[in-house]
């Protein structure tokens, strides 16, 4: 018995949505669910478990950025695939930032959002025409002399960094786009994995390190 690929659509515009449903639907493959918000996008991957969401950024609510952030966090094994209109970098970073694992142009061919959404499903990140170019220039630039401390996860390097320039778990949580629960759970393995025990310590050893500066890690959408 063939087992079916379970999808969510989200998209605020019907006629675009019930193309995307038409484009992802086939023998091994369902859409169960659709979501015109962020906060039902949410609510939808949460009830019924897909394999992946195929997610647009510029909604009513709380958006494509804080759903995906969302998901992330409460559905971690759930890939996320951003289809938008929205081709700027910080748009760019932001989903990424919020857990995407693909970015895709709205331009893009059913072919190609069928096969995004296949290479996504399977653990590997995906970007269109027109957004790969970007990635990789961002990921050059940042990796150049950049500071590091060993054992820190990416997440991790990065909240230390916003850390060690002096922001507090709110601004963190903003520019990191994080909850503020979230951040504390951060800043706290943080302590751990530094040896220190207080944030002033956890400042000092990343400042000793190289972080806070311009080039540093800290330096997030916003900054």
């Amino acid at each position: 018995m063939t087992t079916t690929v379970p999808r969510v659509v989200v998209d605020d515009h019907p006629m675009f949505r019930e193309g995307l449903v038409t484009c992802l639907s086939g023998d091994v493959a369902e859409v169960v669910g659709q979501a015109a918000t962020g906060e039902e996008a949410v609510e939808v991957v949460r009830r019924t478990d897909p394999d992946v969401v195929l997610m647009d950024l510029h909604m009513p609510g709380i958006g494509g950025i804080e759903a995906t952030r969302r998901i992330a966090e409460a559905c971690p094994r759930v890939a996320v695939l951003v289809l938008t209109m929205l081709a700027d970098d910080e748009s760019v970073k932001a989903a990424l930032r919020a857990g995407a694992r693909g970015y895709l142009l709205k331009e893009s061919s059913p072919s190609e959002i069928r096969q995004a959404v296949d290479t996504v499903m399977h653990g590997s990140a995906v970007f269109g025409a027109g957004v790969a170019d970007r990635v990789l220039a961002a990921a050059s630039s940042t990796g150049r002399d950049r500071p590091s401390i060993d054992g820190l996860t990416e997440r991790e390097d990065e909240v230390l960094g916003l850390l060690a320039r002096g922001l507090t778990n709110a601004e963190i949580a903003a520019r990191a786009y994080l909850s503020e629960k979230t951040v504390r759970n951060y800043v706290s393995i943080l302590f751990t994995k530094l040896g220190v025990s207080d944030r002033a310590a956890a400042v000092a050893r990343a400042r000793d390190a190289g972080y806070g500066g311009a080039g540093s890690s800290g330096d997030g959408p916003g900054s």
